[in-house]
């Protein structure tokens, strides 16, 4: 039987990247709704992201958007984040919001367009390099909605072509993240709807280019945590991205639509030593806060984060291992359940209250004050959001 005590070292290295843009105003594509405090600039998201450090202990990084969190000055920004206690992490960047991608970006059949696609993407790396920085992030919002509308193979063709410029770009210590999501805004087809596709396509590239698992963009009834295996067991698990959905991707806390599904990803991670200290393996928020506050929203995600990886760890490998070698189906389910079902909540404030860390983040949080405070110190400018 596992205990907690044997499971701390595993937990003391988790670090859980919170995206930049989870600051920021968001919605849904009827309305974007404004909160009191929301950030203004991206000195100020970075601020609200090393608040949820502080509390939690558990967000050390913070992943930026280009062109959202566009500065002047990336050296400084990398400057005044470690002065807070966090680093820059992930470079996403951003190839939906220009008129000129609408029938494509990497794939579009301009070669001018594609080249502006790629010099963004080249810029990104360039902002990489002062932020040290070591994933880039790709998603590309690029399909079709109509049979006939396009080659879908010659832009898979075009896809390799335009990747193969951004790779050989990057650092020797950098890395190439491709995301998938398997409808939207395409709905006929999508240019990278799987993760056997993203995986073809990084395959192809090098060692360094890696598949970036989004949480919510499966299709309802998906076996995520098979997807997880398979991807240890390729070596192409690059990172996550965190959330939690109920019908699509609907960009929710992670852990609230089914924490039993997170608890099986996280099975798999430790299955496949993902929570080693020697994994590469990056985990990531890509959650928007819509309704709720923004700063509780992010502590309550990577504490949703930490609570299953617990519960993971404690699972009981060996008896499950010799369930699994016997033949018993239920003796091997009931091991997985208890594990499952096991409150470590109180074990988990405790271990917080002995790192100096407050034993109910979010509680604290609430206490703190920092909510009024920034709620009447941001007041006038342009409020931070994704439209």
């Amino acid at each position: 039987m596992t205990t907690f005590s044997e499971i701390a070292p595993l937990l003391e290295g988790q670090a859980i990247e919170v995206p930049s843009w989870a600051y920021g105003n968001s919605g849904t594509r009827f309305k974007v709704f404004g909160t009191p405090g929301t950030p203004r600039t991206p000195e100020e998201k970075i601020a609200d992201a090393a608040t949820v450090h502080r509390f939690t202990g558990l967000a050390p990084s913070v992943a930026l958007h280009i062109p959202w969190d566009q500065v002047d000055d990336f050296a400084a920004l990398r400057r005044y984040a470690e002065d807070l206690g966090i680093a820059l992490g992930t470079v996403n960047s951003n190839t939906f919001q220009d008129d000129d991608y609408k029938l494509g970006a990497l794939t579009h059949t301009d070669k001018r367009i594609r080249q502006k696609a790629i010099d963004h993407h080249l810029a990104c790396i360039d902002v990489m390099d002062q932020t040290g920085s070591r994933d880039l992030k790709i998603w590309l919002a690029e399909g079709s909605n109509y049979p006939g509308q396009a080659d879908m193979r010659g832009r898979q063709d075009r896809l390799a072509e335009s990747l193969q410029t951004i790779y050989d770009r990057i650092g020797d210590d950098q890395r190439l993240v491709l995301e998938y999501k398997f409808f939207e805004p395409a709905f006929y087809h999508t240019d990278v709807p799987d993760w056997g596709t993203s995986y073809v396509q990084v395959a192809a590239l090098g060692e360094r280019a890696m598949v970036c698992l989004d949480t919510g963009h499966h299709a309802p009834g998906t076996n995520i945590e098979f997807i997880v295996a398979q991807l240890l067991r390729l070596g192409k698990l690059g990172s996550f991205d965190f959330n939690s959905r109920f019908y699509a991707d609907d960009d929710l806390i992670v852990g609230s639509a089914d924490p039993f599904q997170l608890f099986r990803i996280l099975v798999e991670c430790a299955r496949g030593g993902a929570f080693e200290a020697d994994s590469d393996v990056a985990f990531m928020l890509d959650q928007c806060h819509n309704i709720e506050k923004k700063i509780p929203g992010q502590i309550r995600s990577v504490l949703n984060v930490q609570e299953m990886t617990a519960r993971a760890l404690l699972l009981d490998r060996d008896a499950l291992t010799q369930a699994q070698e016997d033949g018993d189906v239920l003796l091997a389910n009931e091991i997985f359940m208890d594990a499952f079902y096991t409150d470590v909540r109180a074990d988990l404030a405790a271990w917080r209250e002995e790192r100096d860390l407050p034993a109910n983040p979010m509680r604290a949080y609430l206490e703190s004050g920092y909510q009024e405070q920034i709620e009447a110190d941001r007041v006038g400018g342009t409020q931070a959001g994704w439209n």
